[in-house]
């Protein structure tokens, strides 16, 4: 059954993501924290996303804009490897205080706390009206690749606040897409190389088929939302997902997953 649902949220979440600009990790945080630790479940999820900006860079990094990269993809690389060291840290604190319901007993863990409200809060770019149309002057790129480089590190959850300074570059549709493509695949690499001594440490852990499956998925979506590039409108979806985030976010907070 997780083998359905997390291919299924790959192949979602990689066709929104290439329209929005953010939505893959998004997805896959969640869906890979129903099954695994909030750590693994992150680390999983950067291989996938990872692996998948490469596809879309493949198909369609020849339209990305350079000087943006540079502008707010230096200031992202940097952030992103703060952003995952303090999630390297916050995975060996020991829990907060915990409760009970009943005969189980749920403990509020400092890791899964963050990644609660981060998730949350990426969640109010989808539902509060003045932060869903948000936008900032070109002038704010670096700040915006700070801020989105180290959510990335520390959450996977970058797309959203790059989307939001992005949007006002004065791209066109597919420069919009592949510089975004470009600086999330920076992003990766900074956060992965941080994780890499988690990902070998776990590496026995991993159900490589599941990763291999969840990959592939995300290809199948990136390249039917390259297809369907002029045609797809993203309401449902985003409501979906972002249904899916605040609900996540809320047990992942309560400790209960």
């Amino acid at each position: 059954m997780e083998y359905i649902i997390i291919c299924l949220a790959a192949v979602i979440g990689s066709g929104l993501t290439l329209f929005s600009g953010f939505g893959l990790g998004t997805l896959l945080v969640p869906v890979f924290g129903l099954f695994f630790p909030i750590e693994m479940a992150i680390l999983l999820t950067a291989i996938v996303h990872f692996l998948n900006n490469l596809f879309k860079l493949f198909l369609l990094g020849k339209s990305a804009n350079l000087d943006v990269v540079l502008r707010f993809g230096i200031p992202a690389i940097i952030f992103a490897f703060l952003g995952a060291y303090v999630l390297s840290l916050l995975t060996d604190m020991q829990p907060l205080t915990d409760y009970q319901i009943g005969n189980h007993t749920f403990e509020i863990m400092p890791i899964k706390l963050i990644i609660g409200i981060v998730l949350l809060f990426f969640s109010l770019f989808e539902v509060v009206p003045s932060l869903t149309n948000l936008q900032f002057d070109k002038k704010y790129l670096p700040v915006g690749g700070i801020l989105s480089g180290f959510f990335g590190g520390l959450s996977g959850n970058q797309g959203a606040l790059r989307a939001a300074f992005l949007i006002r570059a004065n791209l066109s549709k597919q420069s919009f897409i592949a510089t975004g493509v470009v600086i999330a695949c920076l992003v990766d690499i900074s956060r992965l190389t941080v994780y890499s001594k988690q990902i070998l440490n776990n590496q026995t852990q991993f159900d490589y088929t599941l990763l291999i499956l969840a990959t592939l998925s995300a290809f199948i979506g990136a390249y039917f939302g390259n297809k369907l590039l002029k045609k797809v409108t993203l309401t449902t979806i985003q409501n979906i997902v972002t249904f899916m985030l605040v609900l996540f976010a809320v047990l992942l907070i309560m400790g209960i997953i």
